[in-house]
């Protein structure tokens, strides 16, 4: 195996080379040029999938192996340049992509015949990235418009696995039949379909002026329970009124369902307050967060343990002061980049005198402390007047925990515009 360093003007990047094979990306470079300034337009968070026999059939992930995967993104940001952003974050091997295209979605699987514009990576098609790498590719001519559905194509390599993603996109995607089909225009090619996304974390837009507010929590910032293909998760409505009111403002979500702020989980992602930095910060453009999370780490503890793939272990007790605790270290790594951060209430949930109380202590904490830039209040935002203790019955989805499609809605009205601006 031969090694070898290449640098950029704004730092190094290792790349391993086998042979005469594609340059193994090993870490991401810095490679933003002198006079340019991206801005994260749409992105996603991932985490890993369990890997055990006799998995449930919601974690059994598609055959992907010399297959072409295609998923649909909308950014909330335009521009005439973009960068696609991906990850092997919990690879164990490496992740190869054979080549890229992106195209605006012309419904469903197909794309508009004759707009594919082919990704590169270094100036090369094929790209092999290394376990825990990241790497954005070449700065790609295609103008993106706000709000319009992209299909981002990847034709994998023939021994690639998915052992990675994002569980619940509320979005549709497609694997094709083997074989290259990234400009392929037809829906036929694409007889698979699954609702995750895969390696593909961000799509950046070259924005000048414009920044990007990062949507980072559980679930409910997730989108759960929402309309699938719809995009009624409470950033995207965020987003939509950002582009009447402030159109060089993007909004990215970075929930994950099921997530806590202190603990990890085996299918629920890492710990928010460790993923923080690497899942909201280090997005292009970033100045405003909005933090959601709580409600997992107070009823996870509550959960009786199962056998087989147990997704609330470990079952961490905690209490108002331990969620404080994690609150004060993400607010300082927001702070510490320059980012103002906004705490949300935790939202009505039905719960027991004693997790209630939990979730009493720490409201009042994010609303009155002062330890945040500001307060986006959720919780007064969806309970019922009549009972505090749950949902407006026209903003809950059903279960009593998730939102209604007009839940989320009123979510996104709850936010002033100039909180998450920014100077």
């Amino acid at each position: 195996m031969k090694i070898s360093f290449a640098t950029t003007a704004a730092g190094a990047a290792l790349l391993v080379s086998i042979g005469a094979s594609t340059p193994v990306f090993a870490q991401q470079p810095a490679p933003q040029a002198a006079g340019t300034h991206w801005v994260t337009s749409w992105a996603t968070a991932l985490q890993s999938i369990p890997q055990r026999d006799a998995l449930p059939p919601l974690y059994r992930a598609p055959d992907v192996a010399g297959r072409t995967v295609r998923q649909i993104v909308y950014p909330t940001l335009g521009g005439d340049a973009a960068r696609v952003h991906i990850s092997n974050l919990y690879g164990r091997a490496p992740l190869v992509i054979e080549a890229m295209a992106i195209a605006p979605s012309a419904g469903g699987s197909a794309v508009s015949q004759g707009e594919s514009v082919r990704v590169t990576f270094g100036g090369r098609a094929a790209v092999t990235l290394a376990p825990g790498a990241e790497l954005d590719s070449d700065p790609i001519r295609i103008g993106l418009k706000p709000g319009a559905p992209y299909a981002i194509s990847s034709y994998m390599g023939a021994e690639q696995k998915l052992v990675a993603w994002h569980r619940v996109a509320s979005q549709v995607n497609y694997v094709s039949r083997p074989g290259d089909h990234v400009s392929d225009p037809s829906i036929g090619a694409f007889p698979v379909r699954f609702t995750q996304y895969a390696w593909v974390t961000g799509l950046a837009v070259e924005a000048p002026g414009a920044q990007a507010v990062a949507a980072i929590g559980d679930s409910i910032t997730d989108g759960m329970r929402s309309s699938l293909n719809q995009n009624r998760r409470w950033p995207d409505a965020l987003a939509r009124r950002v582009a009447r009111e402030r159109p060089n403002l993007a909004v990215i979500d970075l929930g994950i369902s099921g997530n806590r702020l202190l603990s990890d989980s085996p299918c629920y992602g890492e710990a928010l307050e460790r993923r923080f930095q690497r899942d909201a910060l280090d997005h292009a453009g970033v100045r405003t967060a909005v933090l959601l999370i709580g409600i997992n780490d107070i009823n996870f503890q509550a959960m009786p343990p199962r056998s087989g793939l147990d997704c609330d272990f470990p079952h961490t007790q905690v209490n108002a002061d331990d969620l404080i605790g994690g609150y004060r270290r993400v607010i300082a790594a927001a702070h510490a980049r320059g980012v103002r951060l906004l705490g949300a209430t935790i939202t009505p949930a039905e719960l027991p005198p004693e997790r209630e109380a939990i979730r009493t202590k720490v409201n009042q904490w994010i609303r009155t402390s002062g330890q945040f830039d500001g307060v986006v209040d959720f919780d007064a935002a969806l309970r019922d007047p009549a009972d505090p203790l749950r949902l407006r019955r026209d903003y809950d989805s059903g279960d009593h925990i998730h939102p209604s499609d007009a839940g989320y809605a009123a979510m996104a009205n709850a936010i002033p515009l100039a909180a998450i601006a920014g100077k």
